[in-house]
């Protein structure tokens, strides 16, 4: 279904051109503007986010990457900001067709990247690099591996992970389901796809993504969907629908499908929602503190998560994570809108 009309636009609505570097990690985009976004005003990144989202001369931008023709339903991508003091290299707004997401781990892997083959962050040509990340949810840390001047891998620690509520009953017209809740950067529901009858293979696509989405909405309005310190960062933010594989090579293996937004599904096995399901497994002992997690996506990438170190979040129990995984340049682009394009800033079908 189209899910955006086409908006046209006078001539001198956007910049002249927006130049974007875009990569995929574990086969999820994610494009970085570069040039031709407005200044966003406000001290923090949290603050800029709610300045992104509330003004129609920064959102263009946005709406006119992540629309077709020049993006897609499930186009990601993010903004480069400053960061909220001299402790991090830059911050990021994240951004996808619904609007500007809390956290992004994906992104964090691929802006670790970026910032390091681009030149923003002196890196050592073999070794490890950090780049400090301010993003809307905290402060992450990319710490970027390289050998021989290559990037071979990122490992991103992540804002603290913890357990907000178990066997949580949703009613949804499927049927009643019992989910867990999480943070990790955002709140994520977690299900067995057992639970639904089905399976996360690609063959389920249609399905997964429409239980996905039941799930998330029927969870939306509820107290679960509040954050327990800033309401800024309230909002189920998405459905993982996992397949528990076994025990491999000292770690455990799952397979899931993340459903996030209203109805996009993430290629990659989800950076965040990697940190919120390490934080449900240590928690109930599937994850010893010697365990990796093997999380693989719907299209058979892969992340590995473990558990760094247990943590507190004012009085609860949290654990710090972290999420490795690779990202890779897709292109360079220069995006431009015509005065007399019809389809203006474009338009979304699902």
């Amino acid at each position: 279904m189209m899910t955006g009309r086409p908006t046209p636009l006078r001539a001198d609505a956007l910049p002249a051109r927006v130049t974007t570097s875009d990569y995929h990690t574990a086969g999820e985009p994610f494009r970085i503007v570069t040039e031709g976004l407005p200044a966003i005003p406000g001290g923090s990144v949290l603050e800029r986010r709610a300045a992104a989202q509330a003004d129609p001369a920064i959102d263009v931008v946005r709406r006119l990457l992540v629309n077709e023709p020049r993006g897609h339903a499930d186009m990601y991508g993010g903004f480069i900001v400053p960061p909220d003091d001299p402790g991090a290299h830059f911050g990021v707004l994240f951004w996808h067709k619904d609007g500007y997401s809390t956290a992004c781990g994906h992104g964090t892997i691929a802006l670790g990247t970026w910032a390091v083959q681009s030149g923003l962050v002196d890196a050592s040509p073999d070794g490890d690099t950090d780049v400090v990340i301010d993003v809307p949810s905290g402060r992450v840390t990319a710490r970027v591996t390289c050998s021989a001047g290559q990037v071979q891998h990122v490992a991103f620690r992540n804002v603290p992970a913890y357990v907000l509520g178990r066997d949580v009953e949703v009613q949804t017209p499927g049927g009643t389901v019992r989910v867990d809740l999480s943070y990790g950067g955002a709140i994520y529901a977690s299900v067995p796809a057992s639970a639904l009858g089905l399976e996360v293979r690609p063959a389920h696509y249609a399905d997964l993504l429409a239980a996905g989405r039941q799930i998330k909405w029927a969870l939306q309005g509820t107290d679960w969907a509040r954050h327990p310190g800033d309401p800024r960062l309230d909002g189920i933010y998405g459905t993982i629908i996992y397949e528990d594989l076994g025990r491999e090579d000292g770690g455990v293996r799952q397979r899931n499908v993340t459903v996030f937004a209203d109805g996009e599904v993430d290629r990659s096995p989800c950076g965040s929602g990697t940190s919120a399901r390490l934080a449900l497994l240590a928690d109930d002992g599937t994850l010893g503190p010697a365990d990796v997690l093997l999380h693989e996506s719907v299209v058979g990438t892969r992340f590995v998560g473990r558990v760094v170190e247990p943590a507190t979040v004012g009085s609860r129990a949290a654990v710090v994570s972290e999420v490795q995984g690779a990202a890779y340049r897709t292109g360079e682009h220069v995006f431009v809108l015509e005065p007399d394009d019809p389809v203006g800033l474009g338009f979304t079908l699902r």
